[in-house]
């Protein structure tokens, strides 16, 4: 290094390139190019890796397991690595699922100038009868295969077709959803959320955060400056008007915890009610990220949502260095029918609800963006499974009938452990046409992918001995999506009498990090971060 380069700031380019993972595999042209744009902005740069996980290609074994868990070692990661060389500021580029909170929740640790600048979504794949398709098409094409509804050679064209380039997952899934809510809670610049990975806008957005981070080095403006209460508020305003992922609930409680901000359920509730749900993407509708780009992207969904007097906090501050109100105001939609108008919103209320009874006294999530409106209410005998696993075979040996209420226990942040997704079991109802009949029900979490009357989260989980541990084959379970209640048909006699005779299971895991993980993690009404 040369004298002059020593005297410039240090900015830490905090990557999350992998081979393995499809939404990352560009990324390490990215962080060349963001470096060479440093540089010219008055910068040193200082690349440094974090791990990666791809939760399509961790299904289906026990390394979903892992996948949860590693949020809180990416954070570590990002924590020690900019501590230790002590970074002026840093620019983190991640693609998916639990990388960018991760990354997040490491930021507001060391608290220096840090920006947000994803890999970008993936396009949607085409069929040869140009329907678009996307991952959650070939997962529910296998359930459909299993069912004797497509050949082999079906699902063949599915998986061939489904995700056809680099970038994050083409739907509204968590990836996506966490991209885009960067934008509203101020850490990433418009268009982080939407602009296509194989766009070449992407690299004018690149360019522009990379020395934009260089100006926040003389500003001093830092993440906690950003993270407020308000920025969590606007960022949670956005997931309900889109319908994203229900892990954005998970992942945004564990943000503001480490931004130091007591955030509740109750308070995201009270958004959900007042935000009309204005855009649906897959796996709720046909369209995808790239049509909402196209429609206008994220700063055309707030400008729109916005029109709801008192709902969004323009005055909270971004790393334009403007304020979010200024970023949007020139916002336009372009596609109505892809971002509507509050006049013609889907619903009246947000595409994510907190679902409360005695089954979840400490909350549960269900995305309703999702659900068919015959399943807002049902009433149905549960049928139970003790794990993810034991789930799928039952569903694929036809154990579930039309009516009933799938429960999956023993899958929460300690009792997975780790939290695993539930984008098999669900996708397998799907396929075999189940999904306006039957109802699903876990402490585990879905996938952004997940559709369906599917409710995640439930807090307390199993593992801690929670309702849903002490549910018996045949109990009658009540979801009332619109009162937002979550009941299982029992007396509290008989819930106490049960609580008496239950007893913790053995841990699945007893050495490695996924037992410190089991011992340490809160559970998801916490956000499933690690107690101190």
């Amino acid at each position: 290094m040369t004298t002059a380069a020593i005297a410039k700031p240090f900015i830490a380019v905090c990557n999350s390139y992998t081979d393995i993972i499809p939404g990352h595999v560009h990324l390490r042209k990215v962080a060349d190019f963001i470096k060479k744009e440093i540089v010219k902005a008055g910068g040193t740069p200082f690349e440094f890796n974090c791990i990666g996980i791809c939760d399509g290609l961790a299904m289906g074994h026990a390394g979903m397991k892992y996948s949860l868990p590693s949020r809180e070692l990416i954070a570590d990661c990002v924590e020690t690595m900019a501590r230790a060389h002590a970074f002026d500021a840093m620019i983190c580029i991640p693609n998916c699922d639990k990388i960018v909170p991760g990354m997040i929740m490491g930021a507001l640790r060391v608290n220096i100038p840090t920006i947000f600048a994803s890999g970008g979504p993936m396009l949607a794949g085409k069929l040869p009868d140009g329907r678009a398709v996307d991952l959650i098409s070939v997962f529910e094409g296998v359930g459909a295969f299993k069912a004797g509804k497509i050949s082999e050679q079906d699902l063949e064209a599915l998986s061939c077709a489904a995700c056809p380039g680099a970038g994050s997952c083409s739907g509204m899934f968590t990836a996506n959803s966490m991209n885009c809510l960067c934008e509203a809670i101020g850490l990433a610049l418009p268009g982080n959320g939407t602009i296509p990975a194989v766009d070449p806008r992407r690299r004018k957005l690149w360019r522009k955060a990379a020395h934009r981070v260089v100006a926040m080095v003389r500003e001093n403006l830092r993440p906690r400056d950003i993270v407020t209460q308000d920025a969590l508020d606007n960022a949670f305003v956005l997931d309900m008007a889109m319908g994203g992922s229900t892990n954005t609930i998970l992942h945004t409680l564990a943000i503001a915890h480490e931004a130091g901000s007591a955030y509740g359920l109750d308070r995201i509730n009270d958004l959900s009610k007042r935000t009309p749900n204005i855009c649906k993407v897959s796996p709720s509708s046909a369209y995808h990220v790239e049509d909402v780009d196209r429609a206008g992207g994220i700063s055309a969904i707030l400008k729109e949502i916005s029109r709801v007097k008192g709902l969004l906090k323009f005055g909270a501050p971004t790393v334009t260095g403007k304020s979010l109100g200024r970023n949007i105001v020139r916002a336009r939609t372009h596609d109505p029918a892809c971002i509507r108008p509050l006049e013609n919103a889907y619903s009246p209320e947000g595409g994510l609800f907190i679902l409360r009874g005695n089954l979840a006294p400490e909350g549960a999530v269900i995305k309703t963006a999702g659900v068919n409106p015959r399943m807002l209410q049902h009433t149905g005998p549960a049928v139970i499974f003790e794990s993810q696993e034991d789930a799928c075979a039952g569903i694929l040996a036809g154990r579930v009938k039309a009516g009933d209420v799938v429960v999956i226990r023993y899958e929460g942040p300690k009792g997975g452990p780790g939290m695993q997704e539930m984008l098999g079991p669900t996708s397998y109802l799907m396929g075999q046409g189940l999904g306006d009949q039957v109802a699903l029900i876990t402490d585990g979490r879905f996938s952004g992918g997940t559709r369906g009357a599917c409710i995640g989260h439930v807090s307390p989980e199993a593992a801690e001995g929670g309702p849903i541990a002490l549910l018996r084959d045949g109990d009658v379970l009540a979801l009332d999506i619109p009162a937002r209640k979550l009941h299982a048909q029992l007396s509290e006699a008989e819930f106490a009498a049960r609580r008496a005779a239950w007893r913790a299971p053995e841990p699945r895991f007893k050495t490695g990090w996924l037992a410190r993980y089991a011992k340490l993690a809160s559970n998801a009404s916490c956000g499933a971060v690690l107690k101190d």
